[in-house]
């Protein structure tokens, strides 16, 4: 596949690295022969590639993402592909600055400013705002039916009768806003003074922001206050932030539940770290 897709895309590869750490594509980093360095994008489905497409045009002149160079639709046998630039900057990380934070904060802020536009029907690109408790429901008991064969009975059962609970404690819904559904560090690239791109777009909606502090909380935001403050400076100077004490522990305990029937659907040998760093999560969270 990948030697047809250099071929559509009329490629002179010098050199091919599969990339790591992409849980919803295939990606190759490649290296052409006069320097300049694409990506290759297979999504796991045609609908994640339009909707990734959709989602690069909804977010032009709102915020950096990598320029989309070229696209296949695929066949009958193929889901098709992106050819994207490689964009400037590193991986997100907890040892960045309170500047960057503060930068994080503003990019996600304008994401969650854009609305659904009423005059354009998406596509792909679902609208569940509306029916946002429905959707949680939804999302939870899909996930359920992989996590409960690799919990054990009790925590399995009290996971079930929290989720019952807590959901009928949160507040209003924030929206609809567009939300990324994967806003962690490594889909957030930075500079030393400003955040170059936000990648990976399979995943968005149109629903509440609260969904969507999760991930970035976890695994940046939690690490350091200064750097949480600093965020939440940022997200403020663009939009009204939530209550994220009032909604986070919640979307804690979710999160990690479904990441936990994720890891047993997509494959536990080769998600072992996620699925055992997930199952800590869940603990701590039902203690």
């Amino acid at each position: 596949m990948l030697e047809k897709l250099i071929h559509i895309f009329k490629l002179d590869i010098q050199h091919v690295d599969p990339v790591e750490n992409s849980f919803s594509s295939t990606v190759y980093r490649c290296v052409q022969a006069n320097g300049e360095v694409v990506y290759i994008k297979i999504p796991f489905s045609k609908v994640k590639l339009f909707r990734e497409l959709e989602a690069y045009r909804l977010l032009e002149n709102h915020i950096s993402t990598p320029k989309l160079l070229n696209y296949w639709t695929g066949d009958e046998h193929s889901t098709g592909a992106l050819l994207l630039r490689e964009s400037t900057g590193i991986q997100l990380s907890v040892n960045s600055s309170a500047r960057i934070a503060f930068q994080v904060g503003r990019v996600h802020a304008k994401m969650h400013s854009i609305e659904p536009q009423t005059n354009q029907k998406s596509t792909y690109i679902e609208n569940v705002y509306l029916e946002w408790p429905q959707f949680l429901i939804r999302q939870f008991y899909s996930f359920a039916t992989d996590a409960k064969p690799l919990l054990e009975e009790a925590l399995y059962n009290k996971a079930i009768h929290t989720f019952a609970k807590m959901r009928l404690q949160l507040p209003e819904p924030d929206g609809p806003s567009f939300i990324h559904m994967d806003f962690r560090p490594g889909n957030i690239l930075v500079t030393s003074s400003e955040v170059s791109s936000v990648i990976d777009f399979e995943t968005v909606r149109f629903g509440s922001t609260e969904v969507d502090f999760t991930k970035i909380y976890r695994d940046y935001l939690s690490h350091d206050l200064q750097l949480y403050e600093a965020y939440k400076e940022g997200y403020s100077s663009i939009r009204p932030l939530i209550d994220l004490e009032r909604v986070l522990p919640f979307y804690r305990f979710t999160d990690a539940f479904n990441s936990i029937g994720w890891c047993n659907r997509r494959g536990l040998e080769t998600n072992i770290d996620f699925y055992e760093r997930s199952l800590d999560i869940l603990k701590a969270e039902l203690h």
